[in-house]
């Protein structure tokens, strides 16, 4: 609800400057109080943003209401609104991935005449866009893992509703591939819900069974209590319809439960191989990327205190506190025990070299690579210190001229014992 907060008070003052004063101060007035009675509900949110269209259907920000409703309307869970102002949004930008995912799923899931052909033009458009997003070599500014892992929950999703696109359009084979080719994409209760219908549709009650035991058994935080019920109403029934009781049933749910745990193993060591930052979550199990030279396992500074100074190439006050931290590394620059790194975290790190050629800092400069998240380093600059135990033992966000390079000192002697 905060995103739509934020959205309604740049709507308030885009009105301001996009009419004649008294008109744009009528409307903006009109739109304050309707979204002030709206309060903190999405859906009440949403009717007032209709209200006022209706009201004013001339105004000069039409898009951006349009796209402020469709956002209300997919925290209100309002399929039919979701379609509604999402293929609005998308008509004006069709590249809007989160919309293109709602639209896809709303009509996908809606039985009106043209909703199937709709969902499946938004789904395979939502596919070939994660396909392209899944080539970022800044991966969404995190780990190559967890961008590959967000990715591939998406692709799952996109081809989830093909599937159940070409299902209600009566493309049996087509509906089925495409349900399995999403459940292997990134193993989810969703995907094995639709492979069991389309096994269900052809009269293969055994196989939806199965399937239904996969929805049942795989880990997806997207399940609820009310789902796993359902999914194991709904099992039972199929496989009582395919051999005519329950027995037996209890081993069907257990070969589920092992096949999937298998492959959450599987995925996470192919996901390790592509990127050994992929499940850390303490400093030193991180590996860093060098900008000229071999990569860094933090773990072979095991017993250091390690300094590590995020910035980026865009971030005024990084540049300012440099001179500073690098008085502070002159200090320690006898002391094995202390090592200092210098952290880069702009997401297009080809900024990083022609940077410091222009402002001559030398030194060792190495990339994130999912740290900055892991360590939940949220603006720049931040130092923080790793003491010996390989636990955070300060964190300085920002600087204070006067005081920062003593203060910093001061904490790094604390992390030695000293």
């Amino acid at each position: 609800m905060k995103g739509l907060l934020v959205v309604g008070a740049a709507l308030l003052g885009a009105l301001c400057g996009a009419q004649p004063a008294p008109q744009a101060a009528a409307e903006q007035q009109d739109l304050a109080n309707a979204l002030s009675e709206a309060g903190a509900n999405p859906l009440e949110y949403l009717r007032a943003l209709e209200r006022h269209l209706a009201r004013y259907p001339d105004t000069p920000r039409r898009a951006e209401l349009e796209r402020a409703a469709a956002r209300a309307a997919i925290e209100a869970g309002d399929d039919p609104a979701i379609v509604l102002y999402g293929e609005r949004v998308l008509a004006r930008q069709p590249g809007d991935v989160e919309t293109l995912d709602r639209v896809a799923r709303a009509l996908s899931l809606s039985e009106a005449k043209d909703a199937a052909p709709r969902a499946f033009e938004y789904a395979r458009r939502y596919e070939e866009l994660l396909r392209q997003m899944q080539a970022d070599p800044a991966h969404g500014g995190v780990t190559v893992a967890e961008w590959r892992d967000r990715t591939d929950r998406a692709l799952a999703r996109a081809l989830c509703y093909e599937a159940r696109a070409d299902a209600a359009g009566g493309r049996a084979a087509e509906a089925m591939a495409l349900a399995r080719r999403s459940f292997e994409t990134y193993a989810n209760a969703e995907s094995a819900r639709e492979v069991a219908r389309c096994y269900e549709r052809l009269g293969k009650f055994a196989d939806a069974a199965r399937a239904l035991a996969d929805a049942f058994t795989v880990t997806d935080a997207r399940d609820t209590g009310e789902d796993k019920a359902r999914d194991r109403q709904h099992m039972g029934e199929l496989y009582r319809r395919a051999t005519g009781s329950e027995a037996g049933l209890g081993d069907l749910v257990l070969e589920a439960y092992d096949r999937n745990q298998a492959w959450l193993r599987a995925r996470q060591l192919r996901l390790r191989a592509e990127d050994p930052n992929a499940q850390s979550k303490r400093p030193l199990e991180f590996t860093l990327s060098r900008l000229d030279g071999p990569a860094l396992r933090l773990d072979s500074l095991n017993g250091k205190v390690l300094v590590l100074d995020f910035w980026a190439t865009w971030c005024g006050p990084c540049r300012e506190q440099h001179p500073l931290y690098a008085e502070v590394e002159k200090r320690f620059a006898a002391n094995a025990n202390v090592a200092f790194l210098s952290v880069n975290a702009d997401e297009d790190r080809a900024l990083a070299k022609p940077f410091l050629a222009q402002e001559k800092w030398t030194g060792p400069v190495y990339f994130e690579d999912g740290l900055s998240h892991a360590m939940a380093v949220l603006s720049l600059p931040t130092t923080l210190i790793v003491g010996k135990d390989g636990k955070v033992f300060s964190r300085m966000t920002g600087y204070v001229v006067e005081t920062f390079a003593d203060t910093l000192t001061e904490r790094i002697r604390e992390a030695l014992g000293q």
